[in-house]
C-alpha cells in the first residue's frame, strides 16, 4: 500500500489471479489465497530482503536485534524494511513473524540450502546466551536475567533440539547446566528434569560438563520430590569431582546430598554433608554457597534435637543473606523452618509477618516454587488462627501449581500440608472443605496468598 498506487495494485492483482486461486486443490480456498498472497509479497522483496526473510524463520518466538545480527547477519535497514512491509513485526525490542508467515519463510529457508548452517549458528548463539546468564543467576538478586531467558525459552528449546539431533552431546550437557536455575525458579521443573536426564544418557564421559549436569539433575530430582534420585545423581557428581579435583562441584554435590537427606529426615547424613560442603565453599571463597550449606547445617542440627545451635545458625545465615542482598535465601529461611517454628510455639502473627516479608522478596525474583512454600506456611498459620477456608484455598492453589509446573511438593512441604489439612478438616464440614478446595484451584497461588494477607488485619 505504501509502495504502489491503487492502479498498480489492481494490475498486479489481475496478473496474480491464477496464482491466488492456485495451490493444492485439497486446501480450503482461504488457505490457498493466503499462501499466494504471502508469496506475492515475498516476490516483491529485493534479493537481500528475501534472503533475510527466509533466515529469520530459524528463530522460534522471535528474536532481539543482536540475535538477528549474530545468527542471520541481518542489517538493520533490511530488517526495518521487512517491518515496514508487515512481513516482520516489532514489539518490545523483539522482531517476530506471524506463524503462517514464518512457516512460509521456513519453506524459503529450506529451498535456500542454508537451513543446517543457520540452525547450527542459532544453537550456538543461544547456548552462549544461557551460559552468559549463569553468573547473573547465582545468587538470584532479581528477575532480570530470568525474564530474559523466559523471553527466549522457545529459542532455547530449539537449540536443545538441534544439539540433540546433531549429536552434540557435550553442548547438550552445557545447556542443561546453564538452564538449571531458570527451570527451577520459573516453574519448568518437569521439562528441566526430562531434558537433563536425556542429556546425561546421551553423554557419559567423565567431564566437567557431566559433573555440572549431574548436580543440576540432583536439583531437578529434588523438585520432583525424588530424594533417592537426587542422592544418586549427586553421589556420582561427587565421585567425579573428586577425581577431577573440582572443589566447587564437590561442594555443590555435597549440598544436594545433604538437602535430600534432610528431606528424608536422615539428619546425621545431612549434617556430615553440610559440614563438608561449607568447608569446601569457604576454601574457594563462595560466600553464597557457604551460606546455603550453613543454613542446611542449621536445619540438620535442629532435626537432631539441638534446638539451640540449629536456630542460632539459621539466624546467623539470615543476617548474612540480608547483608549480601541474597533475596532468594532470605525468602527460603523466612518461609521455611523459621516460620514453622514460630507457629508451633504459638507466635502465629509473627510467623505471618515472616511469610509476608518472604512473599515480597520473592516477587522480585518470580519463583513459583518458593511461592508455593510461602503459601504452605501461610496456610498452616491461617489454620492455627481458625481461618480454615482461606487455609484450604491456599493448599489447593499450591497443589494446582505443582501440577502445572510438572513437579511434586517437597517432602517437608507435603508433611506440613498434611498437618494443615488435618486442622482445617476439624473446622470444616465435608461440603465446606470441598467448596473451599474448588475455589482454591481456580486461584493462582499469587492471588491466593495476596487474598489471605489482605484478610489478616494487624494484631
Amino acid at each position: 500500500m505504501k509502495a504502489l498506487s491503487s492502479g498498480q495494485i489492481l494490475e498486479r492483482l489481475e496478473q496474480r489471479l491464477p496464482l491466488l486461486t492456485g495451490g493444492a486443490r485439497d486446501l480450503p480456498e482461504r488457505q490457498r489465497t493466503l499462501r499466494a498472497t504471502i508469496a506475492w509479497s515475498h516476490d516483491l522483496l529485493r534479493p537481500a530482503e528475501q534472503r533475510l526473510f527466509a533466515r529469520l524463520a530459524v528463530f522460534t518466538g522471535g528474536c532481539t536485534l543482536e540475535a538477528a545480527e549474530e545468527v542471520t547477519e541481518a542489517e538493520l535497514d533490511t530488517l526495518q524494511s521487512l517491518v515496514d512491509k508487515s512481513l516482520v513485526r516489532h514489539t518490545e525490542n523483539r522482531f517476530w513473524m506471524l506463524e503462517t508467515i514464518r512457516e512460509y519463510a521456513g519453506e524459503r529457508l529450506e529451498a535456500s540450502g542454508e537451513t543446517e548452517a543457520l540452525r547450527r549458528r542459532h544453537a550456538q548463539q543461544f547456548l552462549a546466551l544461557a551460559e552468559e546468564a549463569g553468573p547473573h543467576l547465582w545468587p538470584i538478586q532479581s528477575g532480570e536475567w530470568l525474564d530474559r531467558l523466559e523471553h527466549e525459552h522457545d529459542n532455547l528449546r530449539a537449540a536443545f533440539d538441534q544439539l540433540e539431533r546433531t549429536g552434540e552431546s557435550h553442548g547438550v550437557l552445557r545447556l542443561a547446566r546453564a538452564l538449571g536455575i531458570f527451570w527451577g525458579t520459573r516453574g519448568f521443573v518437569g521439562e528441566g528434569w526430562r531434558r537433563v536426564e536425556a542429556a546425561l544418557r546421551g553423554d557419559e564421559l567423565p567431564t566437567a560438563a557431566r559433573i555440572n549436569a549431574l548436580n543440576t539433575a540432583a536439583d531437578m530430582a529434588g523438585g520432583q520430590a525424588d530424594n533417592a534420585a537426587a542422592i544418586r545423581w549427586a553421589e556420582e557428581a561427587l565421585a567425579l569431582s573428586k577425581n577431577l579435583g573440582d572443589d566447587r562441584a564437590a561442594a555443590e554435590a555435597l549440598f544436594q546430598i545433604g538437602h535430600a537427606a534432610a528431606e528424608e529426615r536422615d539428619f546425621p547424613r545431612a549434617r556430615r554433608a553440610a559440614e563438608e560442603s561449607a568447608r569446601l565453599s569457604r576454601k574457594f571463597g563462595d560466600d553464597h554457597l557457604t551460606m546455603y550449606a550453613t543454613w542446611l547445617l542449621g536445619w540438620a542440627y535442629d532435626g537432631l534435637g539441638d534446638t539451640d545451635r540449629g536456630p542460632a545458625l539459621i539466624e546467623e545465615v539470615l543476617e548474612q543473606a540480608r547483608a549480601l542482598g541474597n533475596r532468594e535465601l532470605q525468602a527460603l529461611i523466612l518461609s521455611g523452618g523459621r516460620a514453622t517454628r514460630a507457629i508451633d510455639e504459638g507466635r502465629v502473627r509473627e510467623a505471618v509477618s515472616m511469610l509476608e516479608e518472604a512473599y515480597h522478596l520473592n516477587r522480585e525474583i518470580g519463583d513459583p516454587f518458593r511461592l508455593a512454600h510461602i503459601a504452605s506456611g501461610l496456610a498452616r498459620a491461617l489454620a492455627a488462627l481458625g481461618a480454615a477456608p482461606a487455609a484450604t484455598r491456599l493448599v489447593s492453589s499450591e497443589r494446582a501449581l505443582f501440577e502445572k509446573i510438572g513437579g511434586n511438593p517437597p517432602t517437608h512441604l507435603a508433611r506440613g500440608d498434611k498437618v494443615t489439612l488435618a486442622l482445617v478438616r476439624e473446622q470444616l464440614s465435608e461440603a465446606e472443605f470441598a467448596e473451599a478446595w474448588e475455589q482454591g484451584r481456580k486461584l493462582t497461588v499469587d492471588e491466593a496468598v495476596a487474598l489471605a494477607l489482605d484478610s489478616l488485619e494487624p494484631a
